[in-house]
């Protein structure tokens, strides 16, 4: 799967965002998580493009973004972002697929500023507590320390900590670019900065009012996300009256890798009931 840029960009507050629209059809946004970016959808949007107009982005901080270190990089900042992007892009109702950390940023644009959604995909997102893992736990502790580590071991930690997303494993082509935007003198201090300001606050503000949301909602889950348990699918769909679940086997929370056949005949099924 090669790295593809995304030509256009915008700015915001100080801040450039990357993104690319193409297709034809109502529209759709698809909304990347942590530590990821527009990478692991490309497949997926360039599929969808046949019967949407397709919207990709980097969040700031993220893969082809700006990474000003002065910049907050938090999930109530990023939400702010999407509902700016809509009004930017003109999109009123469109369509989202959100994964991981994305599916705050969706939820939170939906409940706190204003947006609406034609049908709201929410595939192993971070959206209830508890979350954050032991490495997010040791990040928030000593993140100054950790900006400084040397490139090769703060490597060898970035592989190690993007390989346990995977329940089947990465290829090395995959792995090298979920790895390289975190590289350099860049990349390396935006990776702990954009973690330690994980907070679950932003999840706990919202979630008492996922029930309110009467758009179409469907939850799709790797039932081996080693990340966000499936518990957590559960506890969703049995929070929000009306969802869908569907549980995807043998997937963990890189699902998009995982179980990619699985996952496109879901999102094609979903996609077009809504449509």
């Amino acid at each position: 799967m090669p790295t593809h840029d995304l030509p256009r960009t915008l700015t915001w507050q100080g801040r450039t965002i990357a993104w690319d629209r193409f297709g034809d059809g109502p529209p759709l946004v698809l909304l990347h998580g942590t530590p990821w970016s527009q990478y692991l959808w490309r497949p997926y949007a360039e599929a969808l493009a046949s019967r949407f107009t397709v919207h990709l982005w980097d969040m700031p901080g993220y893969g082809h973004s700006s990474k000003d270190p002065a910049h907050a990089v938090d999930l109530g900042f990023q939400s702010e972002v999407f509902g700016h992007l809509l009004r930017d892009w003109g999109l009123e109702r469109p369509h989202v697929i959100a994964h991981d950390y994305g599916g705050t940023v969706a939820l939170r644009a939906r409940l706190l500023h204003g947006v609406q959604y034609a049908s709201l995909c929410l595939i192993d997102v971070v959206a209830l507590r508890p979350w954050g893992s032991p490495f997010y736990r040791l990040v928030r502790e000593h993140a100054d320390v950790l900006q400084q580590l040397p490139p090769a071991v703060h490597r060898g930690a970035v592989e190690a900590y993007i390989r346990t997303a995977s329940h089947k494993g990465l290829t090395d082509t995959d792995l090298e670019a979920l790895v390289e935007p975190w590289t350099g003198e860049l990349g390396q201090p935006a990776l702990y900065r954009q973690i330690e300001q994980a907070d679950e606050r932003f999840t706990d503000e919202v979630e008492e009012r996922y029930g309110d949301i009467d758009e179409p909602v469907h939850i799709i889950w790797g039932t081996e996300d080693a990340w966000i348990p499936v518990d957590h699918a559960l506890r969703l769909h049995a929070g929000m009256p009306g969802s869908s679940l569907a549980l995807i086997d043998d997937a963990g929370h890189l699902i998009q890798l995982d179980a990619p056949v699985r996952l496109a005949t879901e999102l094609t099924r979903w996609t077009e009931s809504v449509r």
